[in-house]
């Protein structure tokens, strides 16, 4: 083999190999971030089980038939939860477009950036990063 072959095959590896980890972070990270609220979601419902427990001193049996409902509760809290975020984030998106006309044009970038920094907090990037658009003058 000719040694320029020989490093486009290495580099070709390379190429290869790396698309794979970022193939594999994407995928990994969107595995995590279900597999999170899924705990959580199980976390709500441990608590609820353990206070109503504690509190109510119930019995093995009647934990049993309150089990079904505790999870379903915590489910659909979990799903205000999610919701409640997604609409914090129309609500401030919606004020930022508001806004806009009456800022300058560094004012804008400005507010376009403050909305795409990653110490914001989760619920405001919640996978929707759209900044307002600019007015046009």
């Amino acid at each position: 083999m000719k040694h320029a072959l020989k490093w486009k095959l290495l580099g070709g590896f390379v190429l290869v190999f790396i698309a794979g980890g970022m193939a594999g972070t994407f995928v990994g990270a969107a595995h995590a971030r279900h597999s999170f609220f899924s705990l959580q979601q199980k976390m709500m419902a441990e608590r609820m089980r353990h206070r109503l427990r504690a509190e109510l001193q119930l019995t093995d049996d009647q934990m049993a038939k309150l089990s079904p409902i505790i999870d379903k509760t915590a489910a659909r809290l979990q799903e205000i939860r999610r919701n409640t975020g997604r609409q914090v984030h129309e609500i401030i998106l919606e004020a930022h477009r508001e806004m806009a006309p009456n800022l300058t044009k560094e004012q804008q970038s400005k507010l376009q950036a403050f909305e795409l920094r990653p110490d914001q907090p989760r619920w405001f990037n919640h996978g929707r990063r759209s900044p307002p658009p600019a007015p046009e003058s």
